[in-house]
């Protein structure tokens, strides 16, 4: 059994974060492991306002130590870390796995927030984490967070990204979300390895609800790359999962949506 790890929060709502994760992880047919960061609530009282409770550092220690010394993974990917502590035990115990397969998925922001959750961490995750990465999914937001620019409004522009946050490690750098640019008719997404750029692209939905899509695209990427896809094959995959997975996004509240993670089952081969 292919054995996959995600190293993330837990979203209360169930439709981001390691929930999102894992149940990716299953559709893919591979086991999921989840090692929980920190704890992100949302208040149906006050607007939907989120919240984060970042876990103990001896707690996260004890679940990672489990998960790569008690039953070893072929790849894993960290979502949201919310603690320079997390950072440092991530990086410690990907070093020692010496795992070639790991995304990072720069959580920097809550859907629903449009400031940076903990900006004095993004230099600790670009220094410590981001050379360790196979790829790199970060959203536009983070793409100019990580890259130190505005962020990006066109494709040359998160070309210039691509081409910084590369510089800065990471060996392949996969920006979602350019669909949200304006006069786009697709929503696609780019790929870059250092020396060639590829746009993954798909229909535009018509879709406000979208909550968890950064997490499941990340965590469909690192169960590809689980399965032996190459880099590239691994997010054209992840790309058609999340397409599927969003056709059938729901309300869940008034004020958010996730999607489907069964959704491939009815169109995707």
């Amino acid at each position: 059994m292919i054995k996959v790890a995600t190293i993330a929060g837990s979203d209360a709502s169930g439709g981001a974060g390691l929930e999102a994760d894992l149940k990716t992880f299953a559709e893919y047919g591979i086991y999921g492991m989840a090692a929980v960061t920190l704890i992100a609530t949302m208040d149906p009282d006050n607007d939907w306002a989120h919240a984060v409770y970042p876990l103990d550092e001896a707690v996260l220690r004890a679940q990672l130590h489990t998960i790569f010394h008690g039953v070893g993974v072929d790849a894993a990917k960290t979502g949201m870390l919310g603690s320079p502590e997390a950072i440092l035990l991530v990086e410690s115990f990907l070093r020692e796995a010496k795992l070639e397969r790991y995304v990072l998925d720069p959580v920097m922001v809550c859907k629903g927030a449009s400031e940076p959750l903990h900006p004095e961490l993004n230099t600790l995750l670009e220094e410590k984490l981001l050379p360790l990465s196979l790829i790199v999914t970060p959203n536009l937001f983070e793409a100019g967070q990580l890259a130190g620019i505005e962020t990006p409004a066109s494709i040359e522009d998160m070309k210039k990204a691509a081409k910084i946050i590369h510089k800065k490690g990471a060996r392949n750098v996969f920006i979602t979300g350019g669909g949200r640019l304006p006069g786009k008719t697709s929503a696609f997404d780019l790929f870059y390895d250092g020396t060639d750029f590829n746009q993954v692209e798909s229909a535009l939905l018509d879709t406000i609800w979208v909550h968890g899509a950064g997490c499941t695209v990340s965590a469909a990427i690192t169960a590809g790359l689980a399965l032996g896809l190459d880099p590239y094959e691994a997010v054209s995959r992840a790309k058609k999962f999340v397409t599927f997975n969003l056709r059938g996004s729901f309300p869940l509240n008034k004020w958010i949506g996730p999607g489907n993670p069964a959704g491939w089952r009815k169109g995707f081969n």
